[in-house]
């Protein structure tokens, strides 16, 4: 089995470094791609001089900020592996993590997607990793969505959403969901693309023993840019997924209402 690495970077700053090296220096990741929607004249000099010393580096320019997914599909599209490893450029990458993940894809129903754990400089796991099913519910925070604080298992489990800031996903399963919704411009799409290939049969697993350092915060993007479009995507994300017209009109109503919090958020904090 092949493995091809996918990071998406916008401006990220020098923890990009971390990303790629990490990967580069891992044996079982046998590409890398860097699908690079604008950096700064310093990353872009960084990434010139990495493809010239890294092989199985190949560098895609899209030529401006086409948001996450679309973006990713465009990386998956070019892999030349079987396996897609998806990964942010802020994360680093944990040796031996990419056969951890292939491991706990074996025998699982397709279309399978293979998170695992992402945690910070303090050790802690972050928010995103594993969770559950996003609902009109759990976003109103009336029941559990994501479950970084519950004890962590042992072995590989079922969830319903992992992060798609580390994910490893068959290129056959990734294919046949369609790659991720490129009307999501960033975030949301990675809880859209676990939700139908559950719905489609497939499996969500989430694999302690695959792990990645994420930094955070690297891009000097504004925060009130990435909060506005993850309250777009939520809104979009609860009418796609709802059932008739009762269900619509409380997924219009309740998702413009949480993305109004998000976006609300986001201006206090700036």
């Amino acid at each position: 089995m092949s493995v091809s690495a996918v990071t998406v970077t916008y401006r990220t700053g020098p923890r990009l470094r971390d990303c790629l090296y990490g990967l580069k220096a891992d044996p079982e990741i046998d590409e890398i791609l860097i699908v690079d929607n604008g950096n700064a004249t310093s990353e872009a000099a960084f990434i010139q001089r990495f493809l010239e010393e890294t092989p199985k580096a190949r560098h895609i320019l899209t030529g401006a900020n086409l948001g996450f997914g679309r973006a990713a599909n465009i990386g998956a599209r070019e892999a030349c592996c079987d396996h897609l490893l998806f990964i942010n450029p802020d994360a680093v990458i944990r040796w031996r993590s990419v056969s951890h993940m292939l491991v706990a894809a074996e025998g699982r129903s397709a279309p399978v997607i293979v998170g695992g754990k992402i945690f910070g400089l303090d050790g802690h796991e972050q928010r995103g990793g594993r969770r559950h099913t996003l609902t009109l519910p759990r976003a109103l925070g009336l029941s559990r969505w994501t479950l970084e604080d519950l004890p962590e298992p042992e072995e590989p489990i079922e969830v319903g959403a992992i992060s798609g800031g580390f994910f490893l996903c068959p290129k056959d399963s990734f294919t046949a969901l369609g790659g991720f919704d490129e009307d999501y411009f960033l975030h949301v799409e990675d809880l859209d693309l676990c939700r139908r290939a559950l719905e489609a049969g497939g499996s969500v697993i989430y694999q302690p023993k695959a792990a990645a350092l994420h930094y955070g915060s690297t891009s000097d993007a504004p925060n009130l840019f990435v909060e506005t479009h993850k309250a777009a995507g939520l809104k979009r994300y609860f009418l796609k997924f709802a059932k008739g017209p009762l269900s619509r009109l409380g997924a219009h109503t309740l998702g413009s209402l949480i993305g109004l919090m998000v976006v609300s958020r986001a201006r206090h904090r700036s």
